[in-house]
């Protein structure tokens, strides 16, 4: 690529072009000369041309306001009133609502006679000023354009566009679960090891001797499994975005919003949602339309955030990986993904067509460059979600395990230990240790706690352990991870890290009832807790956050009860349904 710096800086009226790379730390004393220099001579841009709609609709608006308010307004001043949906300026100037309204819309219609959406019209103008001004200064080996322009008509066709886009995120979540298989071993492995030194010591306090192994080690052990997952997860995340191709996904999605009263600028939010639904939330800034903005934001919390895959990997790494094989585990993780997406499309549809009548708007987006991702770009965003994803074990998942912890110990009843052996004098020690460390978390606070509550649960297929689990998870989602590891590990003697929890988890049956003696984690109620998870709001900081961007707690408290309530109802459909095709041994 070349570029004629003298050109451009003519033709944007001697202001300073200097070339500088900020990866290769080229030009950056250019640029500091260059910036004195500006600030010595004070050079302006040359100020831009309106069509002739818009200018007299600017300068219409200039009129008004100085009619019915006697202030007198810049031409800039007036830009924000004609383009934007949510301008503060009216406020200051005490401007009429009565009269600012019809003022606006009569502008914004000379706009139209222009041949321009309004909402649209200011960056497309700027594009056009901007193709004008780099035409001949901006010179590409042509094979590099040919190519770019051949990639693009492959990855942005209507039909092959989108079914790329899912074999992409097919191949990503295989990737996932094989690359991270090696270390999560290792991960596995050390929590075995510190449990094997840290157990014998405490041999005399039976007390301290459970908090640590199988609250602390075993609790906050099974959650950071996971991390290997994560870290690979966000590898390819940032790899994909930073080649170009997500600006290009935004434009796939966005044949797919157009019809639900969303464009392509919802995608950027709700991508960020994969990810965290808090930066997602605050990324609908961006959004200029406030119903457009609201409706984005009500469903952002239907992304499949970070915090759902530790759930999803146990259960496919568990249940559907062994089963089926490592194609349906990769297909099973990739539905889930999807699952939050095909709730919140109907859903933004009901919100902008029927309650809050958005109107449809214009998407603009300039694509980038497809280029090799940058090594250090990529490797500080899998450096920041693995410290939030390690702080959240540290804070939240440690202070929940404690609970959780206490709550399975408490009453330590003496009996309990005669009851068990009483029952079956001639089973062997080993059996009789287990079934004794089963009874305590029985008759525990949480065994009755869950018992008490899992009726609610049971159209799902939720055991009282399960539903303790779930319950648990409404602060922050991921604790069902640490928690089932603390209940498991203490209920059937089983360690807490992945191999062994998966394996307790496999051989766990339901004790009485019409489903006694098959798997409590069937198909169907394995399949319901994975929806249950992608489609409930699980996250307290997400609940105030959308409470903060939309204005009140109304949204919020709707948005919580409206994703529970939808959980709850798919998961039982889900169970119910597979329970049928396919019962249970």
């Amino acid at each position: 690529m070349r570029i004629d710096t003298a050109r451009l800086s003519a033709r944007l009226g001697g202001i300073p072009v200097v070339l500088a790379s900020a990866w290769k730390g080229e030009g950056v004393a250019d640029v500091r000369r260059a910036i004195a220099r500006a600030a010595e001579e004070r050079r302006l841009l040359p100020p831009v041309v309106w069509p002739d709609n818009i200018a007299e609709a600017l300068s219409t608006l200039q009129h008004d306001v100085a009619a019915d308010t006697g202030q007198v307004i810049s031409s800039a001043e007036a830009q924000r009133l004609l383009f934007d949906t949510n301008a503060t300026l009216p406020e200051r100037l005490g401007w009429d609502k009565e009269r600012r309204d019809p003022a606006i819309r009569a502008a914004r219609e000379q706009v139209r006679r222009s041949g321009y959406n309004p909402l649209a019209a200011e960056p497309l103008v700027h594009y056009e000023r901007l193709r004008k001004a780099l035409e001949g200064v901006v010179t590409e080996g042509t094979g590099k354009a040919g190519r770019t322009a051949a990639v693009d008509r492959l990855l942005l066709h209507r039909v092959l566009g989108p079914i790329l886009f899912l074999g992409i995120m097919l191949g990503m979540f295989a990737s996932v679960f094989w690359l991270a298989k090696f270390p999560m071993a290792w991960i596995q492995a050390g929590v075995d090891a510190l449990k094997g030194v840290v157990g014998p010591s405490l041999d005399a306090t039976p007390m301290l001797q459970s908090l640590v192994t199988d609250g602390l080690l075993g609790g906050v052990g099974a959650f950071l499994v996971f991390l290997p997952q994560i870290l690979i997860l966000f590898l390819f995340v940032g790899l994909l975005e930073d080649s170009g191709y997500m600006a290009r996904a935004a434009f796939i999605m966005d044949r797919l919003f157009s019809w639900c009263g969303l464009n392509g600028k919802s995608f950027v939010p709700m991508l960020s949602g994969f990810a965290c639904a808090i930066p997602g939330l605050l990324s609908t800034r961006t959004i200029e339309d406030p119903k457009a903005r609201l409706a984005t934001a009500f469903v952002v919390p239907f992304m499949s955030c970070s915090a759902r895959f530790p759930v999803y990997a146990l259960m496919c790494a568990a249940f559907i990986g062994p089963l089926y094989g490592p194609g349906w585990e990769s297909a099973v993780m990739v539905g889930m993904h999807c699952v939050g997406l095909l709730f919140a499309v109907p859903t933004a549809f009901v919100l902008t067509r029927l309650v809050l009548k958005v109107k449809p708007q214009p998407f603009v987006l300039e694509l980038p460059r497809y280029q090799l991702p940058k090594p250090r770009d990529v490797l500080w965003r899998m450096w920041q979600n693995a410290a939030e994803f390690i702080s959240k074990a540290g804070t939240v998942i440690f202070a929940i395990t404690l609970i959780v912890w206490a709550l399975s110990y408490f009453p330590r009843d003496p009996g309990v230990a005669d009851r068990v052996r009483a029952a079956d004098p001639a089973a062997s020690a080993e059996v009789l240790a287990a079934r004794t460390q089963a009874a305590y978390v029985e008759q525990s606070w949480m065994g009755r706690f869950g018992k008490a509550v899992q009726p609610a649960f049971d159209p799902c297929g939720f055991d009282w352990k399960i539903t303790v689990g779930v319950l648990a998870s409404f602060p922050a989602r991921e604790v069902i991870v640490s928690t089932l590891g603390v209940t498991y590990s203490v209920g059937e003697g089983a360690e807490a890290d992945s191999g062994h929890l998966q394996q307790a988890m496999r051989d766990a049956k339901w004790s009485a009832g019409p489903r006694a003696g098959t798997p409590i984690f069937s198909l169907g109620a394995v399949l319901a807790l994975m929806v249950f998870f992608a489609l409930c709001s699980q996250c307290g900081p997400t609940v105030a956050t959308l409470a903060q961007e939309t204005g009140g707690w109304r949204w919020a408290v709707g948005s919580f009860l409206y994703m529970t309530a939808l959980a709850w109802i798919v998961a039982a459909l889900v169970y119910q349904l597979v329970s049928r095709l396919a019962p249970p041994a």
